[in-house]
């Protein structure tokens, strides 16, 4: 019963990346095509989850934290790019002062 309910989140999570995709490619402006990214990583995460919970076991728990930090490191890079325009300032620059 219970992996009924898993392969149909699996289902859910896929099509639900599927519209990121969409959206990502789509996007009218880059802030959503940020956000989408940053959905595609969650629902990944999930998926990856779901899957543990599947094969009973343990083993991907350490992909699950490796997904989510790279999504959050890449997300909160793409918003400072889109607010200063470069992600990592070099020093000397005049806009610091």
């Amino acid at each position: 019963m219970i992996d009924g309910f898993l392969f149909a989140a699996l289902v859910i999570l896929s099509l639900a990346i599927l519209g990121c995709l969409y959206r990502l490619m789509k996007g009218p402006s880059m802030a959503d095509r940020i956000t989408s990214l940053d959905t595609i990583g969650i629902n990944l995460l999930a998926m990856v989850a779901v899957l543990c919970m599947l094969m009973r076991t343990e083993a991907y728990f350490e992909i699950i934290l490796l997904i989510g930090i790279l999504s959050f490191v890449g997300t909160t890079a793409f918003a400072r790019y889109i607010e200063r325009g470069v992600v990592i300032e070099q020093r000397g620059d005049d806009d610091d002062r």
